[in-house]
């Protein structure tokens, strides 16, 4: 059996493992990619879909999910096991997607046609999403399930409502895939399983060369911002992700109005928050003890006076004419949704205070905005960012160093570790903890392979990435300036300049592409 990394590889999205066995194909997740990547989410697939036998899914967030209809459309026929909740919540996803997908082609192709560019279509359509749906099977948590001699289980990762770790047999080999893990003890899903025994492990490592603050910390830091927020009579916008993020933040938000008397209108502005939160509360027996007290007390831990659910454009588009509102919107890297319209209306102002709740890809404009950008792009408009900017990262879904070091703590057995889903840098540092640990510690980069019996990484050829053979070519062309050029030399040029316009040709730039609208 072997494993080959199609995603999450050095970098934070696009959750993608092909499992190939003797007689079985298998995926783990098929998401997005997302940010500075979404380009990266156009077929074709680097395997064929219609080899698969069926897809593993550890959780609905697109970075895991997303790209699962536009498998089907490219010929995946095979069951997709997931939790129930997952499945709903990928439903609602879906659905949203092909809507921000439909309305983000629509503006690029109006500046196509006046352009006179070819137009571009979506990834992926209703259609596409139907047939997703159908092949969804529900598995149960800790429920032992078989197909093609493959066995698995589903245990609840305590990361969003359904989240799941993988624990897989196949061929006398078990490998553990983490999905996401949630922090120890963290207020929605309460704390990641504990798993003993293993050969493998794809581990994430989103926080892994960091420390979140504790609860008492974080909450204490996101009082202090509301409360300087409420201070300056404006807006407050929270960039958040419509699921778990969302009902996090309405919680803390609740108990902000009980502690410090945070008395201030409150808008969850998404078309899913209404739905997404009622799945939540039909699954809250999966979350943690805290928010299930609240349930045997008959109460609600997401819902206050004040709370307003916006779902259609004219009531968001109504909020433009607020001027002191707490409005939480996606999506949550700021790469589509409602979020940019509400940027757009209220970055310029320095009353306007907005909090990030949750980590920030490279190429989001979420990322530009907490490193400090002072002028941003959105909707062909330049706009200044004048704005407060805080970031909240111990709301995070995903655990951070500590978490994860305490989660490989529990195995007995001493398995390889295959580290994923975090930046470069960051999974190198968290390979290093681990070695530090005694373990053994792989960080693969896009098309590498392991082989399970052998125990080994055979590494893809690596070809110059785009941007690195642009900066080459820049070098070359700063050292001929100021020189005299031979007969010889312009010749040559001449001949580098032919093969440099027919590249731009068959270039596509990053604005040709459809985007993922999440």
């Amino acid at each position: 059996m072997e494993i080959t990394f199609f995603g999450a590889t050095r970098e934070v999205t696009g959750s993608c493992y092909l499992v190939r066995g003797k007689d079985v194909t298998f995926l783990v997740d098929c998401g997005m990619f997302q940010g500075g990547e979404r380009n990266r989410n156009a077929p074709p697939f680097p395997f064929a879909p219609r080899d698969i036998d069926f897809v593993l899914l550890t959780h609905a967030h697109l970075d895991h999910s997303g790209r699962i209809p536009l498998l089907v459309r490219e010929g995946f026929q095979g069951k997709i096991y997931a939790t129930l909740p997952t499945i709903e919540l990928c439903r609602i996803l879906f659905y949203d997607t092909v809507k921000l997908m439909r309305e983000e082609v629509e503006r690029e192709n109006r500046r196509r046609r006046r352009s006179g560019k070819p137009e571009i279509a979506p990834l992926f359509g209703e259609e596409e999403v139907e047939k997703a749906l159908e092949l969804f099977e529900p598995v149960g948590y800790d429920e032992i399930a078989e197909e093609k001699g493959v066995e698995f289980v589903f245990r609840n990762a305590a990361h969003i409502l359904g989240a799941a770790v993988l624990e897989v047999w196949g061929e006398g080999t078990k490998v553990v895939f983490s999905g996401d893990i949630g922090q120890f003890g963290n207020v929605m899903e309460g704390s990641p399983p504990v798993i003993e025994e293993a050969d493998f492990v794809v581990i994430e490592s989103t926080y892994g060369n960091r420390r979140h603050k504790t609860l008492e910390e974080t909450r204490r830091e996101f009082a202090q911002v509301m409360q300087d927020a409420m201070g300056t009579c404006g807006k407050v916008l929270i960039p958040t992700f419509v699921v778990d993020r969302a009902q996090r933040v309405l919680y803390e938000i609740r108990l902000l109005r009980d502690s410090v008397g945070l008395h201030c209108p409150v808008y969850f502005d998404s078309p899913l928050g209404k739905q997404t939160t009622d799945i939540y509360l039909k699954y809250r027996h999966l979350l943690s003890g805290e928010l299930e007290r609240l349930h045997l007390q008959d109460d609600d831990p997401f819902g206050f006076p004040g709370l307003t659910y916006v779902t259609t454009p004219e009531e968001s588009k109504a909020l433009n004419d607020l001027d002191h509102a707490i409005i939480l919107a996606g999506s949550g890297m700021c790469t589509g949704g409602r979020i940019l319209h509400h940027l757009k209306h209220n970055l310029f102002k320095a009353t306007t205070t907005v909090v990030f709740v949750g980590f920030q890809s490279r190429g989001t404009l979420g990322r530009a905005l907490v490193d400090g950008a002072k002028l941003v792009h959105i909707f062909d408009e330049d706009i200044a960012v004048r704005a407060r900017i805080a970031t909240i990262n111990g709301f995070s879904a995903h655990g951070d160093q500590e978490d994860l070091l305490r989660w490989v703590g529990y195995f007995r057995s001493r398995p390889v570790f295959l580290v994923t889903h975090g930046e470069e840098e960051i999974a190198e540092a968290f390979a290093q903890a681990l070695r530090e640990k005694g373990f053994e510690a792989i960080v693969p980069a896009f098309g590498d392979t392991l082989d399970l019996p052998r125990r080994t990484v055979v590494a893809v050829p690596r070809m110059p990435e785009k941007e690195d053979i642009v900066e080459r070519l820049e070098r070359e062309i700063q050292k001929l300036r100021g020189r005299t050029l031979t007969q010889e030399s312009e010749v040559l040029l001449q001949s580098a300049l032919i093969l440099l316009e027919e590249a731009g040709r068959r270039s596509t730039s990053a604005d040709e592409l459809p985007k993922d609208g999440v």
